[in-house]
């Protein structure tokens, strides 16, 4: 057993380190394409639903509440919403790690969260929250009281924030668990219509590891038609594709693809040819969405409908990750692929 259990309330506990005070070092997750079965981590693996938005760590100390971003950016006064919630239901000192979302009609809305990010003025802030309330989703704890739980078994640290989290109400939420991973299939199918991405997989005897890669995500992905609009590298032999979907006339960029295996940027190049003048689309693009240096692309003439794969990471009908390629989907036209809404 951690030492650290058996202090008892009324015994002296020395203060919390820095790093604990915020910003808080994060605990991070490795992509991979492959779910984890129940015993491939230490311990037995755990699941849990990713959740799309912002991750934060709380920390409530002194009656006094600061929410920080995994970079340490400081977005306590973005979210008075969250901000007061945290001051009103968390009787003890503190430090929690979750998840900012917001909810639109059963769905996560991460065009509404970025909104309550870029807004600065006190008095617009005040209103989105009134407007578009945030949601905590809490899903870890890092220190209850003086004593840092983060050398702790991740069971030990569960039940600590269970016992937290036990008179919370929304806006706080407690992300729920299961060790079967039959019935965490079960959820994602359940949650698919919400924005749910996929399950984060932890080992039950696992301690926190702040900036380290020591969880797992495992992402669903759907299979979606798009028309490629672009690519990098050249036109008979690209290293990805940039693909679109039509907005009543106009072809708008939804996503890129991750880079193409040597066979398909062969069979790809053969059907692709220039576009005209009128193409709409920029010379260059981000790297990322909305961020990023910029990297030219090759204007293609959209003749051509592609099957990938895609999560459901979405913003504005954009995806925010890459594709993957699936095949060329030579039965299909432009025309027959979905359109964005108007």
């Amino acid at each position: 057993m951690d030492r650290k259990l058996a202090y008892s309330n009324t015994e002296s506990v020395a203060e919390l380190g820095p790093d604990l005070l915020g910003p808080v070092a994060l605990e991070l997750a490795r992509a991979e394409e492959q779910l984890p079965g129940p015993n491939a981590m230490p311990g037995g693996s755990r699941f849990e639903l990713k959740w799309d938005g912002f991750r934060v760590g709380a920390v409530c100390r002194r009656g006094e509440v600061r929410l920080w971003s995994r970079n340490g950016k400081d977005f306590t006064a973005k979210f008075p919403d969250i901000q007061a919630a945290l001051a009103g239901q968390v009787g003890t000192d503190c430090v929690l790690d979750g998840e900012l979302v917001v909810w639109t009609r059963e769905r996560m809305d991460f065009d509404a969260l970025q909104g309550r990010m870029v807004n600065t003025a006190a008095t617009v802030r005040r209103r989105l929250a009134r407007d578009q309330p945030a949601s905590l989703v809490v899903f870890d704890v890092l220190s209850v009281g003086t004593v840092d739980v983060r050398p702790m078994r991740w069971t030990a640290r569960r039940t600590r924030l269970e016992q937290l989290a036990k008179a919370w109400r929304p806006p706080l939420q407690l992300s729920p668990v299961t060790a079967d991973i039959a019935e965490a299939r079960e959820w994602l199918e359940a949650f698919k219509a919400s924005g749910v991405e996929g399950l984060v997989i932890k080992g039950a005897t696992t301690r926190y590891q702040p900036g380290r890669r020591e969880w797992v995500k495992w992402k669903t992905r759907d299979t979606v038609e798009a028309i490629i609009g672009a690519v990098t590298g050249s036109l008979q032999r690209p290293e990805l594709l940039v693909v679109g979907r039509y907005r009543g006339k106009e072809l708008e960029v939804v996503g890129r693809t991750v880079k193409l295996t040597d066979a398909q940027s062969a069979a790809i190049g053969k059907l692709l040819k220039p576009a005209g003048a009128r193409h709409p689309w920029p010379d260059q693009i981000s790297t990322h969405w909305g961020r990023g240096s910029k990297t030219p692309i090759m204007k293609v003439r959209p003749a051509v409908v592609v099957e990938v794969a895609a999560d459901a990471a979405l913003q504005a009908g954009h995806y925010r990750h890459p594709l993957r390629l699936i095949r060329h989907r030579s039965d299909l036209e432009p025309v027959d692929v979905d359109t964005l809404p108007d």
